[in-house]
Formats: structure tokens, sequence, C-alpha cells
């Protein structure tokens, strides 16, 4: 039995997509329980909402204290958060899926392993694909069905599969005073001033908006004991992935337009994929019913 490795993220919503994505077609529901409940808990440790029980390497040895691949496996990081605390997160498991076993491997940024020819499949946020490697234009990039299109093949081998449906979105947020009507990209257009978005977002932002939208913007950033709302609200204008809009509401500010999904999206190495992976990669792209658990 072939094992095909395919690189995930080691923690948060991608990886929580990816596992309820396997469950559905393998029937592995309940180890993707195991894997997405113990990292919640690990992480409400980090955040100091939960108190441990144990010891941090007591508890990643309870995880992984065991030699069936079939188990879950996990490691330890430093968070970025003050004071840097450890904290435990994916490393590997091993799920059988027909006549192949697929081998999760955690990684930071699974997109740049695929770009450096480690993995033939992967999954990661298409935040990052818009990050590195989507070109800017001046019109704007509205869906992830045409992120292909923005890639130059001179660049990178990777290419966009799906989408795993797990969407929230980068949407236009401002104070009532400045956004006294449609609040869109041609609003953007005619604007002028401070446009507050997360750090290292400039060009997903340009991508989106286009860049003859973003002419006459100045990117600003949230401090440091700012949340990204407290800062579009001082900015008036900004960019941030929401899901209800009820935090912005709670500062004060209007939603306007969805402007891209932010999801979690399954990518090829086109130079690195067999007929093996391919067969790997339709276990994740065909609809559910389409495949039967198991098969």
């Amino acid at each position: 039995m072939a094992t095909i490795s395919v690189a995930v993220p080691r923690k948060g919503r991608p990886l929580e997509a990816v596992l309820e994505r396997l469950a559905a077609r393998t029937g592995a529901q309940a180890l993707a329980d195991d894997i997405i409940s113990t990292l919640r808990y690990e992480k409400a440790i980090t955040k100091g909402s939960q108190q441990p029980d144990r010891p941090v390497y007591e508890r990643l040895a309870d995880y992984s204290d065991h030699r069936d691949p079939t188990e879950p496996e996990y490691t330890l990081l430093r968070d970025s958060r003050g004071g840097l605390p450890r904290r435990i997160v994916f490393d590997s498991v091993t799920v059988r899926a027909g006549d192949h076993d697929v081998h999760l491997v955690g990684r930071e940024e699974p997109f740049r392993a695929l770009r450096k020819h480690e993995f033939a499949l992967g999954f990661d946020s298409a935040d990052l694909v818009l990050e590195e490697v989507v070109g800017l234009e001046a019109d704007a990039l509205t869906d992830i069905a045409d992120v292909n299109d923005r890639i130059d093949p001179h660049d990178t081998d990777v290419r966009v599969v799906t989408g795993l449906g797990d969407t929230v979105y980068h949407t236009l947020l401002a104070t009532p005073e400045l956004a006294d009507g449609p609040l869109d990209r041609s609003f953007v257009a005619d604007y002028e001033g401070p446009l507050c978005i997360s750090p290292r977002y400039e060009r997903l932002v340009e991508a989106v908006l286009g860049t003859r939208a973003a002419e006459g913007v100045e990117f600003c950033y949230p401090a440091d004991a700012e949340t990204e709302e407290e800062a579009i609200a001082d900015a008036g204008l900004g960019v941030y992935v929401t899901v209800t809009g009820s935090t912005a509401r709670d500062h004060g500010l209007v939603l306007g337009q969805r402007l891209f999904p932010s999801e979690t999206v399954l990518l090829e190495n086109r130079n690195e994929v067999t007929d093996a992976e391919a067969q790997v990669k339709a276990l994740f792209d065909v609809a559910a019913t389409e495949l039967p658990a198991g098969q």
C-alpha cells in the first residue's frame, strides 16, 4: 500500500478543515475529533484561558507515546504571544484511504514546502498564496477559481486545486462618518487616506481591491496592544477578516463589501504529482456524495 505525504498546517482553522474533509471521505471522524479537541485545549492553555493539569512535556509525552503511525503525533513550538510560551501543535498522522495511506505532515507554512518541491500535495490558507505569488493587476481578484490565472508559471509550479469551504471573508469596514454610502471597491477607488490592514497583507489587499482602486490609500497597521477593529475605528477605513461581523459592529464599524474568501485550499505542485498523488487529490477534491467513506 503506497503512502502519500501531504503537507498541512500545524494548528488552527485550516488544519481543522483538512481533518474534517478527510474524516468525511474516510470515516476517520473519531481521529479528527481527537486531534481537534487536543489542539483547542492546548490553544486555550497558551492563551491563559485554561489551566493545565500537567507540565507541558508530560502532556506531550502522553499525546505521542505510541509507535502506531495511525495515532497522531504532536510537537512543541514557541508561540509568538507575549512571553513566547511553548505550544503543543500537530506533527503527523497516517490515515487509511482506500488503496493509499495518507500521511499528514505538519508544516509551519505548507505552501512554501510545496514551492520547494518537498511535497506534491498540501493545504494552506489562500491568503498566503495571494500574499506571495499572485500577480497584481488593475482589476480586482474576487474568486478563488481565478487565482491560478494570476500565478506566473515562471515563479512557481504550485497551483490551487480547490477550496475546502471553511470560508470567512476579507471585508471592507469603516466608521459610519466615513461610509455615508455604499462601502465597496468603487468607494475605495474614490478614497484617499489611511487604510488599516493586518501586517504583511499589503499584496493581498492590493490584489483583491485591484491596483486601480488601491491608488491613493496609505496602508497603516494596528499597534501592538491594539485590536484590528480598534485600529480600523481610529483610521476610519480598513480591511479585515470577518465571520459574523459582530465584533466590528461592537466597535461602531459598518460592514461593507466582502472582497475575497479567506479559505483553506488544496494545493498541488504540478511537477511532483504522480498517479498516486492524483488519486489522493481526488479524495479531497470530488463531491462527498461521489466518494463513499473508506473508498
